[in-house]
């Protein structure tokens, strides 16, 4: 008996973007994974001097752009504990209620080269498979499984089209730009 194999895709989400769904879509795919989680950090130890969207905002965006998905869920268990949000003790949680799956931890090209300096990366290192999500499409150099398109969108430059008044359609599923515009998110340009 094969045992399951489940994707966890942790991240700001600030907003959530069609490159984000498109790869996590593309690893569920080639990785052959039951569904992937969607986990929103309350606050990403490695961007604690970014103002964010409110977490329960962003988790509502991350809701709202994979409902009806198959093989996408979300989870508020970052939001739920105390902030900064550490992947191990989303993993450890994971793994107590997921007994025996295989736990694949997906992250963006942008955070490989500080990996290693992740809480606890050593024992989070033995419990995943880390696979980079990478949409530059530029092939580089880390001893992870990657998966990559090129694809042109982020989530800064979203936040700044809507500073300035520019559409985000195409960028963001239309759930997700229909909360941007009602919440008044981003209203406000940023590096």
């Amino acid at each position: 008996m094969t045992s399951k194999k489940i994707g966890i895709f942790g991240g700001t989400f600030d907003p959530i973007h069609h490159a984000h769904l498109i790869l996590a879509g593309d690893a569920l795919d080639a990785l052959d994974l039951e569904k992937i989680i969607f986990v929103p950090a309350a606050a990403s130890p490695h961007k604690l001097d970014q103002k964010l969207a409110a977490p329960e905002i962003r988790l509502e965006m991350v809701c709202a752009a994979i409902e009806g998905m198959p093989g996408f869920a979300c989870d508020p268990m970052e939001l739920q504990r105390s902030s900064p949000s550490y992947a191990v003790e989303t993993v450890e949680a994971l793994r107590q209620r997921e007994p025996g799956a295989e736990l694949f931890y997906l992250v963006g090209e942008d955070n490989v080269s500080r990996l290693t300096t992740w809480h606890r990366f050593a024992e989070l290192s033995q419990m995943v498979q880390f696979v980079v999500l990478d949409r530059s499409g530029v092939k580089t150099e880390h001893r992870y499984r990657a998966i990559r398109r090129h694809l042109d969108i982020s989530a800064t430059d979203i936040r700044n089209r809507v500073a300035t008044g520019r559409s985000i359609r195409y960028l963001v599923p239309p759930a997700v730009e229909k909360i941007i515009r009602d919440r008044q998110l981003y209203r406000e340009p940023q590096k």
